[in-house]
């Protein structure tokens, strides 16, 4: 089982990693009557929780003609959360091919003689955003197959495939250990998350503490204390802290249930380089490999050339991982990849939007009002219409490579975000849709085959207090019930 099974398929642990905090957003308010056209199974849950009626926007069309069946404020930029990766791995589908692969190259830098590299190992970031744990292993096997299994050198790291800048991004809420916050790396290995799990010792006194993965130079001081009490409360008790005064470190201290049989807290650790350097190192011993050396950036010489290419998964697998968990990262690792492959690099989060906005000026869509902000939607100034998110479907919907964007969406009642909504045996599997849910946001977007046998495109934005409060999922189930009868 790969670390991306481990870590997003748990409910839990897939919040922590792939969804994201509040994030505050207030429209104007100016009517609380609802919007005229509005359906009655709608206008039930807009009147029922006064919703103002500029605080939402839909539309629905058939997918095969693009005839308009439902169109409410559908010309208002309204904040999408994660619905707006759609927009981002669309346009890489037909930009870079469902076919692409990242890739991270290995450099021996020396000579190699008897299975032993004499100088430094470089490992050079493509902005593969599934470098995960097994996918790490299997590439260091893939160097030991090139005849080194020792290394006399440094680890040296070349990051320049991203701008610096890209990890200099504010982040929504200062929860720098939230996964859901990690920031892009030209050399991401594993989302920067480990998994820690904690039991009650067998002495009944103590806390056990333990990572996945084991990195090499993780040190973890262990405060905490056992107490008599049902497993329950705030993450158990539990409190996370970075050690000020070592970066390879961290620091749980608070009183943990004694009832609790496990807990498991992901939490992102160290910097990516510090990140990838553990895991390096665990892995090349656990794979029988010598290595005693530091780790220092650096970049490719000229004129030479990888031992070893790792290829990531291809670019319609890794979509897959991105809409149907809603993965902020790996949205963002491809955003910065469409910049670097049109304007070369460094890739810079403004030449990724270019992409994007070039790549709508292509299609012959009005991108007004339009904010891509990091690719994600995983920002408070993310802003797309219904009008410009239904065109992108209907594009969609034609274009070649529409079986691979389609199957990368959640399927309700079945799996994803969806997994648990709209679970009903009539329409279970009936729909393909991404969700979006931020503080103050509730959106869907994409297909529904109805009853009738008919599909149709789905957009629904709700930008209002009340929309992650259970309104908002209650006013898009209703959209998707009501396109569904139809």
């Amino acid at each position: 089982m790969h670390i991306f099974t481990k870590i997003v398929m748990s409910g839990a642990i897939a919040a922590a990693l792939f969804t994201g905090p509040g994030i505050g957003l207030l429209p104007a308010a100016l009517a609380q009557e609802a919007a005229p056209g509005l359906p009655s199974r709608l206008q039930v849950v807009v009147s029922g929780h006064k919703l103002p009626a500029d605080s939402y926007g839909f539309l629905v069309q058939e997918a095969q003609s693009g005839a308009t069946v439902l169109d409410i404020n559908s010309a208002t930029p309204l904040n999408p959360a994660s619905t707006m990766k759609l927009l981002t791995t669309l346009a890489a589908l037909e930009q870079l091919g469902p076919a692409f692969n990242w890739h991270t190259d290995l450099y021996a830098l020396g000579p190699v003689h008897d299975g032993t590299l004499a100088g430094d190992l470089l490992v050079r970031g493509g902005g593969d955003p599934y470098l995960l744990e097994d996918q790490v292993r299997n590439m260091l096997k893939a160097l030991q197959r090139q005849g080194i299994t020792r290394i006399s050198g440094d680890l040296v790291l070349d990051t320049s495939y991203f701008d610096a800048g890209v990890t200099e991004d504010q982040l929504i809420d200062n929860q720098e250990d939230r996964a859901y916050n990690v920031l892009p790396n030209a050399l991401m290995s594993n989302f920067q998350a480990v998994t820690f799990y904690f039991r009650p010792a067998a002495d009944g006194k103590h806390v056990e503490v333990s990572a996945d993965p084991a990195l090499g130079n993780l040190q973890i001081t262990n405060n905490l204390t056992l107490k008599n009490a049902p497993c329950d409360g705030y993450q158990r008790g539990i409190r996370f802290d970075d050690d000020a005064a070592n970066p390879d470190a961290v620091v749980f201290s608070g009183a943990f249930p004694s009832q609790c049989r496990e807990f498991a807290l992901v939490r992102a650790v160290m910097t990516p380089e510090r990140f990838f350097f553990g895991l390096f190192t665990r892995l090349w011993h656990e794979l029988g490999g010598e290595f005693s050396g530091q780790l220092r950036q650096g970049t490719v010489p000229a004129a030479v050339e990888p031992v070893v290419q790792w290829s990531s998964p291809p670019l319609a697998e890794v979509i897959r991982s991105i809409n149907k968990f809603s993965n902020n990262l790996m949205t963002r690792q491809t955003l910065l990849t469409l910049g670097a492959e049109r304007f070369d690099v460094p890739a810079t989060v403004d030449s990724g939007r270019d992409v994007v906005a070039e790549y709508l000026m292509m299609l012959g869509l009005d991108n007004s009002g339009l904010e891509v902000a990091n690719g994600s939607g995983l920002s408070r100034d993310s802003r797309i219409s219904a009008a410009l998110m239904g065109r992108v479907l209907q594009h969609g919907y034609q274009s070649q490579y529409m079986a691979e964007f389609v199957a990368s969406l959640p399927i309700n009642g079945i799996d994803g975000t969806m997994r648990n909504r709209l679970r009903s045996e009539r329409m279970r599997g009936a729909m393909h849709i991404k969700t979006g849910s931020l503080d103050a946001v509730s959106a869907v977007a994409g297909y529904v085959t109805a009853k009738s046998g008919k599909q149709y495109t789905v957009v629904g934005m709700l930008n209002h207090p009340l929309a992650d409060r259970g309104p908002g999922v209650e006013l898009m189930d209703a959209l998707l019930t009501w396109v569904y009868e139809q």
